[in-house]
């Protein structure tokens, strides 16, 4: 069984991309619907649902009954013999002819003409119930290409955040870098004039590489995730610019408090629940087969021979005209109603009827266990949401107390009141609060998709953008 994995989906690490100048622009709605319409596992299980249409009207058309035309032309002899004889694979009865005392070798043309209707009409409802099979597989693959769209929807949102964070994040290492190389610049002008100790100059050289270290790297992790955006996408391009502006702000209903949510509407559960439906429909038709098959029968037959009605008296009344051989001469036809019914079908079928009560049973844990696992993320989309709001709060605040940190410890080395150790401990500082403020910012976003995907409404995360 599939497991629901939508929060290690949505709070992955961040990744990050290099995004040039020519970059084209995307927001979260278009890189949404362009992985809808181009997503390979999308496009199949839309297929899989016009499949299913096309079993729906194959199974009404059982209902048909089953018409059979014929006709054959012969050439051979007559020779009859008396004794019980069975046509075994065939439409009608083998060559009849008079029981002669001996036998001999005349021969002439013969044509066969057929038409045979048949028509189960009452079969205790088995043609019922496989329609009513194919409508459920209908509505299972209907169901389940739903919940494949609102997950690819949830896949593509948390990779498109994690990507806007990822270019954020590497904006945050562009400043800390260029705070370094200032930093740097500085050190060697005065350890030059004499006015600091050359160490000085060779630390804030190992922290200007580190700094270059750390920006190299998180543009190698953003390409890293503009690849993984660009594949759910189904497209090649990997160079994204993506709308930072867009989560500057709290969305509204990130606040709100969902008391009554129904999870039967969730489109991972409708799929699930259609599962087990197919699996009882499925149980109803096996349990049909073990009924009887009423069938009326109707046959138009028409003979032709080249043997005279005297050939018995007269063994030379014959013609080897073809023609005379394949007109039809005489007809017949015969209207009835039958009934078959297999017995030991009651025995055979037993058992597939009892192991499909277990696979109903079987979907109907699978079902439980995925509502379950539905309500725990929903508890936990709760709690994020709680925690990234306070982070997201704070975070503004740990920023100024670094930048004010950062600009004190500056002026103090400057004038020689502190080490570069102070110095670059504040400029650590900084950068990890920026950083902070960076994660904190999405996370917001990131626990209003986690609860919205564990709410099976995705609306109310897209209505924000």
């Amino acid at each position: 069984m599939p497991r629901i994995s939508f929060s290690t989906l949505l709070f992955s690490s961040f990744l990050c991309t290099a995004i040039g100048a020519d970059a084209q622009t995307l927001n979260m709605k278009d890189a949404v619907n362009a992985a809808i319409t181009n997503y390979g596992t999308i496009k199949a299980k839309g297929n899989y649902v016009s499949a299913s249409k096309q079993s729906v009207e194959q199974a009404r058309r059982e209902y048909l009954p089953n018409l059979t035309l014929a006709a054959q032309q012969d050439y051979g002899t007559i020779n009859g013999q008396n004794g019980p004889l069975s046509a075994l694979g065939g439409l009608s009865t083998a060559s009849s002819g008079p029981a002669l005392a001996q036998q001999n070798w005349n021969a002439a043309f013969g044509a066969l003409y057929l038409s045979n209707i048949n028509w189960d009409f009452f079969s205790f409802g088995r043609i019922r119930e496989k329609i009513k099979v194919s409508k459920e597989v209908l509505k299972r693959d209907e169901n389940d290409l739903n919940q494949e769209i609102f997950q690819h929807e949830v896949r593509v949102s948390a990779a498109y955040l994690n990507l806007l964070a990822a270019q954020r994040l590497t904006k945050s290492q562009q400043k800390n870098l260029e705070r370094a190389t200032i930093f740097k610049d500085n050190a060697a002008l005065r350890a030059k004039n004499g006015l600091i100790a050359g160490v000085d100059s060779a630390l804030a050289a190992a922290e200007v590489s580190n700094a270059k270290i750390s920006l190299t790297k998180s543009i190698d992790l953003e390409q890293e995730q503009a690849n993984k955006l660009g594949i759910l996408m189904g497209v090649t391009a990997t160079d994204f610019k993506v709308d930072t502006a867009s989560i500057n702000h709290v969305p509204k209903s990130i606040l709100l408090t969902d008391t009554d949510v129904n999870f039967k509407e969730h489109p991972l559960l409708k799929f699930y629940k259609n599962r087990i439906e197919v699996s009882n429909q499925q149980l109803n038709y096996y349990k049909k087969l073990a009924y009887p098959t009423f069938s009326l029968i109707g046959i138009l037959q028409g003979r032709g021979s080249g043997f005279d009605a005297n050939y018995p008296n007269n063994l030379n009344a014959y013609s080897h005209s073809y023609g005379d051989g394949v007109n039809p001469t005489r007809g017949n036809y015969l209207f009835g109603v039958g009934v078959t019914w297999n017995l030991t079908t009651i025995l055979r079928n037993s058992p597939q009827v009892k192991a499909q009560r277990y696979i109903s049973s079987g979907l109907q844990n699978e079902y439980e266990l995925v509502d379950q696992q539905l309500h725990a993320q929903l508890a936990l989309a709760e709690t994020k949401i709680k925690n990234a709001m306070d982070n997201y709060n704070e975070a503004p605040v740990q920023v100024k107390a670094a930048s004010e940190a950062y600009l004190q410890k500056s002026t103090l080395y400057k004038n020689g009141l502190t080490t570069i150790v102070d110095l670059t401990q504040a400029l650590y500082a900084l950068n990890r609060a920026e950083t902070d403020r960076d994660i904190a910012y999405t996370n917001v976003w990131q626990a209003l998709l986690l609860k919205s995907a564990a709410m099976g409404d995705y609306n109310l995360f897209i209505n924000e953008f």
